[in-house]
């Protein structure tokens, strides 16, 4: 395998001018030979750097750099850099050159560059850190203005020579002395420097290169599953499960309800005109023997008659599901109730409410430890009021984002196309406000190819089409633009 070399060289860095030669060698090895993992074309775009000096006078490295750069001295752009460390592996970097982002400030002022080296790094850190953080990335490569934390340097002994020098132009780190875990550092951050200079793997590394990309590329997108929901809301009791439209967030908490709660619950949506009266309690108008036909009398809301049907049953859990519970003014509708949401109160909260509730209810509230809440959030839905961050502090939130093991799983070859396709534009350009816009997998899943582009056209067409008349995509519009074009073309005329 073309990385072999390259991870024995990691593992035991040689010193003087060996370093230089063996890295010379190894570069040469990885590009366009018969195992070789890149073609021999990048050369014109990518060159090797690895200065032969001792460790005893100064910080040696060696760098993949752009090839326009001189041959020594400091160098610009993005690079991909190992650093040997006294005794043990070396540390594997991605580095801004000292002179500067040129020639590579697209790519890494690019959203999508420094999201999938954050991405990479949070899989090499779950996969093989065994709860030590071996990997770190910077929010924003480009902030070379930015120091390594402190915190970080010290999950990194023996470091501290090239974070004194490199420090603020480091923006991602890997060092393990394991070495499957060194061979798939190496590999993703490879194969992504080579990626952004337009280099895919030969095709003999294709398998291992997306493979390796589709472990690192699950972490842009965190998969959460019915069953984690379900131990959140046994342990929190009040969750807001959030995400883009398409999801399945509805679909989820109904499964919820009918599944894991066998039924035990009840399902409302909120909108801009839910009041307190609704969710709470208050006055409502009933048929009387008056002279007016009617009269005002308490009537529970949502909340009371979900609390008194959980208490009938203590034994059982109790669900009440609030579809789009972020399009009410939540500390309005919940107004005082807003108390009784504490999960880890050893003692029942309990409220005096403004009215007799008759029954057992009476003027008083208090929500029992067997009644779970789950709502609804759409991301997309810019025009409702941020949640009240006292509302924010008392539910568990989760993200919902787009699943491509679903698509995969249920969609015909044009949906996947056009699934990844999409996905990859919000992926690369979207900020992190944007990402959150990103459409879900139920616009995609259509199995009968004849039917994909009518379904692509009348769903996924105009929700994009609103993201551009809305500015909600303004920084990759032209990419959006280009992709509803490609859409339309697949309707024949």
């Amino acid at each position: 395998m073309a990385l072999d070399e390259l991870v024995q060289l990691v593992t035991n860095p040689p010193d003087g001018e060996e370093w230089t030669e063996r890295n010379q060698v190894v570069f040469k090895g990885l590009l366009g030979t018969s195992t070789g993992r890149y073609p021999a074309v990048a050369q014109k775009d990518i060159a090797v750097r690895a200065p032969g000096m001792s460790i005893e006078k100064g910080v040696p490295f060696a760098a993949y750099i752009h090839a326009s750069n001189p041959s020594s001295g400091a160098y610009g752009g993005m690079s991909f850099a190992l650093f040997p460390i006294g005794s043990g592996p070396c540390l594997i970097s991605m580095v801004v050159g000292t002179q500067g982002l040129s020639p590579d400030e697209a790519v890494l002022s690019r959203p999508g560059h420094g999201r999938k080296i954050q991405a990479i790094c949070s899989w090499l850190n779950k996969r093989f850190g065994d709860g030590k953080l071996i990997a770190w990335a910077k929010q924003d490569p480009v902030r070379v203005d930015l120091d390594v934390p402190d915190n970080v340097r010290k999950q990194f002994d023996q470091c501290g020579s090239v974070f004194d020098r490199y420090g603020r132009v480091l923006y991602a780190l890997f060092r393990s002395d394991k070495r499957d875990a060194i061979e798939a550092a190496l590999g993703a951050f490879l194969d992504l420097l080579f990626e952004e200079r337009r280099y895919q793997p030969l095709r003999s590394a294709q398998v291992h290169s997306q493979e390796i990309r589709r472990l690192w590329f699950e972490h842009l997108f965190s998969a959460v599953d019915r069953g984690e929901v379900a131990t959140l809301l046994r342990d929190r009791r009040y969750v807001i499960i959030q995400g883009p439209p398409g999801t399945g967030k509805t679909r989820l908490a109904l499964h919820l309800l009918e599944q894991n709660y066998a039924g035990r619950g009840m399902s409302v949506q909120f909108h801009p005109n839910t009041t307190y009266e609704n969710v709470v309690g208050g006055l409502a108008p009933e048929q009387s023997s008056s002279s007016l036909g009617l009269h005002f009398a308490p009537k529970p809301g949502y909340l009371m008659r979900a609390a008194s049907e959980a208490a009938k049953n203590p034994e059982s859990p109790y669900l009440l599901h609030i579809d789009e519970i972020n399009r009410a003014d939540l500390a309005k509708v919940l107004g005082e109730a807003i108390y009784l949401l504490e999960a880890d109160e050893s003692a029942p909260r309990r409220i005096t409410l403004p009215y007799d509730f008759g029954g057992t209810r009476g003027s008083t509230l208090h929500l029992p430890a067997n009644l779970h809440i789950v709502g609804t959030m759409n991301s997309a839905d810019r025009s409702i009021a941020l949640v009240d961050l006292a509302v924010r502090r008392r539910f568990a939130f989760v993200k919902l984002w787009p699943d491509a093991r679903v698509v995969q799983e249920f969609a015909c070859p044009l949906m996947q196309t056009a699934f990844k396709d999409l996905l990859s534009l919000f992926v690369e350009h979207a900020s992190g406000e944007a990402l959150e816009l990103a459409p879900g997998h139920s616009y995609f899943l259509e199995g009968d190819e004849e039917k994909a582009a009518a379904r692509l056209k009348v769903t996924l067409a105009p929700l994009l089409e609103e993201y551009l008349a809305q500015g909600f995509v303004g920084g990759f519009a032209e990419p959006i633009r280009g992709y509803l074009q490609w859409i339309d073309g697949l309707i024949r005329g």
